[in-house]
């Protein structure tokens, strides 16, 4: 892989925490930051086209991330997303010919210390790289076929259906 395209979302891998309001609100996408910090040996465009918490991503948003990336020219797409409706996206992102797309996020956000938005890239980049075309979600150091997994909100984590 020479080139990754990442088309970001918001989510929690984005969330900012602001102590004045005692809120969480979606800031800048923290990816770019992360794969110049971990130095690595790809090109990669970051496209950022939303900042939503995924329970509030709509059916139109989910038609302009399909379209946002069938209109990219390469291959190997990595889409950072919210974890409450990731499975609902990567399962719109279906029989995109020609992309592999592999769906992340983060249980808490990437600028707090122990988050797990590090892991969960680093997955996602490896498996981006590895896999078929197709659509894939990375997450808890596994990855999933949108068709079998969901959250399981209560463990904080995805499994198996």
């Amino acid at each position: 892989m020479q080139q990754l395209t990442i088309v970001t979302t918001g989510g929690t891998i984005d969330k900012v925490y602001f102590d004045d309001k005692s809120d969480y609100q979606i800031g800048s996408p923290q990816i770019g930051d992360i794969l110049q910090q971990l130095g690595v040996a790809f090109h990669f465009d970051v496209i950022p086209i939303l900042r939503k918490d995924s329970l509030h991503v709509t059916d139109e948003d989910r038609a302009l991330i399909r379209s946002t990336i069938e209109a990219q020219p390469h291959r190997h797409v990595l889409v950072t997303h919210g974890t409450d409706t990731m499975v609902e996206t990567a399962r719109v992102l279906a029989g995109i010919p020609g992309k592999v797309i592999v769906l992340t996020g983060a249980l808490n956000p990437a600028r707090f210390q122990g988050s797990d938005a590090v892991f969960n890239i680093g997955c996602a980049v490896g498996a981006v790289q590895t896999l078929d075309d197709g659509v894939y979600i990375a997450m808890n150091g596994r990855v999933w076929d949108p068709a079998t997994v969901r959250k399981n909100r209560d463990a904080n984590r995805f499994e198996a259906i």
